[in-house]
C-alpha cells in the first residue's frame, strides 16, 4: 500500500502535536478517561463521596495500569513544592475516586506551569485530609473563625471580604 507522501508527513506532525501537548499539560502518557478543562462541557460527572460529604470533578482521570489517576492542573502556578492546599485538594481527588470506583488510586498528579508533583495516596494521607475535612465541618458551625493567612491576595479575592473584620485588602 502507498501512502502519499503529504499523508504520512501530516501524521508524523499530528503525532509530534500529540505528544508535545502531553508534555506541556504533564500528563504520562495514559488514555484520559475524562477531563473538565474543555470549553464546552466536562466529560465526566462530578465524583461524590456521600460518607464524607464530598464531591468533586478533577481535570482529569487517566487510567493508568488498572487504575485511576485524578490529575490537578494549576497552569500558572510555578512553586519549586507544591502548595500544601494543592496537595489536599488532589487528595480529595484520590479519596473520591476511591469511594466512587471502591478502588484507591496508588498516586494523583499535580502539574504547575513547568512542573508535575506525584501525591502517593497513603493510608497517612487519607488521614490528614479526613482531619482537614472535619476541622473544615467544625468551623462552618462556628461563630467566629479567624483568618487563615497573611496574604492580601487572598483576601482580596474573598467573596466575603466587604464583612470580613480581619479582612487584609
Amino acid at each position: 500500500m502507498n501512502v502519499p507522501p503529504i499523508l504520512l508527513a501530516l501524521g508524523v506532525v499530528l503525532l509530534a502535536l500529540a505528544l508535545w501537548l502531553r508534555w506541556r499539560i504533564g500528563l504520562p502518557w495514559a488514555r484520559v478517561v475524562a477531563e473538565d478543562v474543555s470549553q464546552g462541557r466536562p466529560t465526566q460527572r462530578a465524583l461524590y463521596a456521600r460518607r464524607y460529604g464530598l464531591t468533586g470533578r478533577p481535570d482529569y482521570l487517566i487510567e493508568r495500569h488498572g487504575s485511576l489517576i485524578p490529575v490537578e492542573v494549576k497552569p500558572s502556578r510555578q512553586a519549586r513544592t507544591p502548595y500544601h492546599s494543592d496537595l489536599m485538594q488532589l487528595a480529595a481527588y484520590c479519596l473520591l475516586v476511591e469511594e466512587s470506583s471502591g478502588r484507591a488510586p496508588p498516586y494523583g498528579l499535580l502539574r504547575y506551569a513547568d512542573k508535575t508533583f506525584r501525591l502517593r495516596y497513603t493510608a497517612a494521607v487519607r488521614a490528614e485530609l479526613l482531619a482537614i475535612v472535619d476541622e473544615m465541618r467544625d468551623q462552618l458551625e462556628a461563630e467566629d473563625v479567624e483568618r487563615s493567612h497573611t496574604e492580601p491576595a487572598r483576601c482580596a479575592g474573598c467573596g466575603l471580604r466587604t464583612i470580613c473584620e480581619d479582612s487584609l485588602a
